[in-house]
């Protein structure tokens, strides 16, 4: 089922996730329509928090949409390693129309369990590496705009409120 996104300035996507202590078929149907919702949007990278259920769950994938799916299903993931320096644009599917470059580390290893319980290992670098931090950061309430320079991150707020304050326009 594929679920509304959450997006800025919602409150619910600032707090932080719970860890799943125990998997569950709901926990992975909450993980196809986290799946279903992030292919639909079209995402490289969906968390739990932003359809709204507040569980350290994530999906990834950054194959390219004319290549065979690569998915990732990540519950509980924890970045147990990280080095390098990455400066890249990112965007998020909860801060529609707005793009930035971010400090990130350029390699990451992530551990988390699957849906079935097994512990995966994950050593990512470039895109990968990025949306893992990016999507591990939704499980913490931290958005990517959190991440910009004081400057950078007012001039985000402003455009955001004259967004908020400007009628829709006629249909």
């Amino acid at each position: 089922m594929i679920r509304p996104i959450l997006t800025y300035p919602n409150p619910e996507l600032k707090k932080k996730s719970a860890p799943v202590t125990i998997i569950t078929e709901a926990t992975r149907d909450i993980v196809r329509d986290m799946t279903e919702t992030m292919y639909e949007a079209p995402g490289v990278g969906l968390a739990a928090p932003q359809i709204g259920i507040h569980q350290r769950i994530i999906v990834i994938d950054v194959s390219a949409r004319d290549e065979q799916p690569d998915l990732i299903i990540a519950i509980n993931p924890v970045i147990v390693h990280a080095e390098g320096d990455a400066y890249e644009e990112e965007g998020c599917l909860s801060v529609p129309n707005y793009a930035a470059n971010v400090h990130r580390h350029a390699q990451v290893v992530v551990k988390a369990l699957d849906p079935v319980g097994n512990e995966q290992t994950w050593r990512a670098e470039g895109l990968l590496a990025i949306a893992f931090q990016h999507e591990i950061d939704h499980l913490d309430g931290i958005l990517f705009v959190d991440h910009l320079s004081p400057l950078k991150r007012d001039l985000f707020q402003r455009k955001q409120r004259r967004l908020a304050a400007t009628p829709p326009e006629a249909p």
